[in-house]
């Protein structure tokens, strides 16, 4: 169960553009495709990358950003906007995986067993190359996962995402990426660490006074506690109906979230959810859908 608390959004900038109702991705998820020069129907079409070729569709195409963009999605989480665990009923995941561009990393819990996903470098590498515009200003992939104890936190980010997205859907928002809290980390750190930087008597201790942290983080619409700048999960990057464009960030919150940490991401004004229960994932839509689900499942912690 899952649930909203707080919802916000920052100051946002005006500008000139179309209406983004007529164009608003009728799934969360296509979003993380939208600047890719890589298949989008339903036929297989041939992607050469480096020394390897892949044949590919859509769905896998969109199955692919969606876990280059979040590093790890929980299987039961790739479900299409019905509800319809279509990439699991066709056959996309286990052809991803032969073709080495996904990995499991493991189950989300012992219970359910429910395997995690990520890219490998190669899949990495079927979204990078084949870009329609500069990395700098559209969505960013990551292969595998950097930090093993935080997991299961962030497994539930992607679903956290959805809940947002298709609330700022349903408002005729269109979101033009998302931007993962460890990404404005080492934005963060960049700051800090500039003047040290091709210096030879620096001890790598930043030396920005408080000031110019509350500066940053102002430009970067991001809260401070006391001295702490506060990051999100996640920063969806979107824009209005009348063009204006905006952030949503969205933390998730769990069991272990206590004290002044709790406390700190409360006063952030994020769009917080709540991850409750073993089980990250959606409903069936069909008979017999929880028993293929959980054979796959199976099939792939074997």
């Amino acid at each position: 169960m899952w649930d909203s608390l707080d919802p916000r959004s920052y100051d946002s900038r005006e500008r000139d553009g179309a209406d983004p109702r007529e164009a608003a991705p009728p799934d969360p998820r296509d979003v993380f495709t939208q600047d890719l020069d890589l298949p989008r129907g339903l036929e297989r079409e041939r992607v050469h990358v480096h020394d390897h070729d892949y044949d590919l569709r859509g769905s896998e195409v969109r199955t692919l950003a969606t876990l280059g963009a979040f590093r790890v999605v929980p299987l039961s989480d790739l479900h299409d906007q019905e509800g319809r665990a279509a990439d699991l009923w066709h056959g996309d995941l286990d052809r991803l995986r032969s073709a080495g561009l996904i990995k499991v990393v493991g189950p989300l819990d012992h219970e359910t067993r429910t395997p995690l996903l990520t890219l490998t470098e190669r899949g990495r590498d079927v979204l990078d190359s084949h870009r329609a515009r500069d990395q700098e200003s559209g969505q960013s992939f990551y292969a595998g996962i950097p930090k093993a104890r935080e997991l299961r936190h962030d497994a539930h980010v992607f679903r956290a995402y959805l809940r947002s997205a298709e609330r700022l859907h349903g408002e005729g928002a269109s979101i033009h990426r998302v931007v993962l809290g460890d990404e404005l980390k080492r934005e963060y750190q960049r700051f800090l660490q500039e003047r040290n930087r091709d210096r030879s008597d620096s001890d790598g201790r930043p030396d920005r006074s408080r000031d110019e942290i509350q500066d940053w983080a102002h430009d970067h619409h991001l809260p401070m506690e006391k001295d702490s700048v506060q990051f999100p999960d996640v920063r969806i990057e979107y824009e209005h109906p009348d063009g204006r464009r905006d952030v949503e960030d969205v933390e998730v919150t769990t069991a272990h979230y206590r004290g002044a940490h709790a406390a700190a991401k409360a006063r952030a004004g994020f769009a917080r959810y709540r991850a409750g229960g073993g089980r990250v994932g959606g409903g069936t839509a069909r008979t017999g859908g929880r028993m293929s689900e959980i054979r796959l499942a199976e099939e792939f912690l074997e």
